[in-house]
């Protein structure tokens, strides 16, 4: 069923991008500036065809979001995001380091056989 609504999605996206495509340009962005001669905009737009197409593309584009929204959510219902609560296992087989295979840098109080500066000498 996922699939179905994934496939007309993406249909529906493609054509809605194409039905945008076709549009007449009307000058400004956002639909500032344009219209013809008095410059008065006018409240009412003029319902072409392409216009109401775009509008139903655009209803059904977001229904079949929701609607995927709503499968995915069905699915992963029985899934946690951090897991089933419980702490993973230790291997019992693991030690800590030994004294000379310490992760840290030696201390300045302690003997090593080799400077931690090199000579520049």
């Amino acid at each position: 069923m996922e699939n179905v609504v994934l496939v007309v999605h993406l249909l529906l996206a493609l054509s809605l991008i194409g039905v945008v495509l076709l549009q007449r340009s009307e000058g400004g962005g956002l639909g500032i500036g344009g219209g013809s001669g008095g410059g008065a905009m006018s409240s009412r737009s003029a319902a072409t065809a392409l216009g109401k197409l775009t509008w139903l593309l655009a209803i059904a584009f977001i229904c079949t979001s929701i609607a995927l929204t709503v499968l995915s959510a069905q699915q992963a219902s029985d899934a946690s995001v951090v897991g089933d609560g419980t702490a993973p296992a230790v291997d019992a087989t693991e030690t800590a380091p030994d004294a000379g295979e310490s992760l840290l840098p030696p201390s300045a109080d302690t003997p090593s056989d080799q400077p931690l500066v090199p000579d520049t000498e």
